[in-house]
């Protein structure tokens, strides 16, 4: 609740913050939802460019949404969240900035405003690429920015799988399977 670093080691060397980019991907489309720029029924597409990049035929884990076809807003973020799904997050920073790359602006925005200090964001997937960066101190703080600002984006995490046609996949998060 107040923020205080309880314990910590080396909480400022730069990482490589992989999927937990993704929490800041859903900070910005609850945040540009709450403005009022996009609704959580908005018909999102998944582009080729989002498919090929970060769908099935990519190492990396996807949702499971068809190419070229559109699901409301809402159900691409639980397809992100849930199942880690880097083309969920493409269609989805396409679809409030236009691409990944005017997204990228806005999350560096966000994440000054948040407060994180020793983070630059080039993607809303955390794939892998020079100059996408966080630390531990910073990835604490955007967590606690989550669950503090926007409760029920937050929320996601919890939802153990989710079904996208005919596959349905676990939720990534482990821990949701020990309790």
């Amino acid at each position: 609740a107040t923020g205080q670093i309880l314990a910590g080691k080396d909480v400022d060397a730069r990482v490589e913050p992989a999927s937990i980019t993704k929490v800041l991907t859903s900070y910005v489309i609850a945040a540009e939802m709450k403005a009022g720029k996009i609704k959580p029924t908005d018909p999102v597409m998944m582009s080729e460019h989002a498919w090929r990049e970060g769908g099935a035929g990519t190492e990396g884990s996807y949702s499971g949404f068809e190419v070229n076809k559109t699901a409301p807003l809402v159900e691409m973020e639980k397809g992100m969240v849930v199942q880690s799904g880097n083309d969920a997050a493409i269609a989805l920073a396409e679809h409030v900035a236009g691409s990944t790359h005017a997204f990228a602006a806005l999350m560096n925005q966000y994440a000054q405003r948040i407060g994180l200090k020793n983070t630059h964001w080039v993607n809303p997937t955390g794939l892998s690429a020079p100059e996408h960066y966080s630390t531990a101190h910073d990835l604490a703080l955007l967590g606690r920015a989550l669950v503090h600002d926007y409760p029920v984006a937050y929320s996601y995490n919890k939802i153990k799988e989710f079904t996208v046609g005919p596959i349905t996949q676990p939720n990534r998060n482990l821990l949701l399977w020990r309790d």
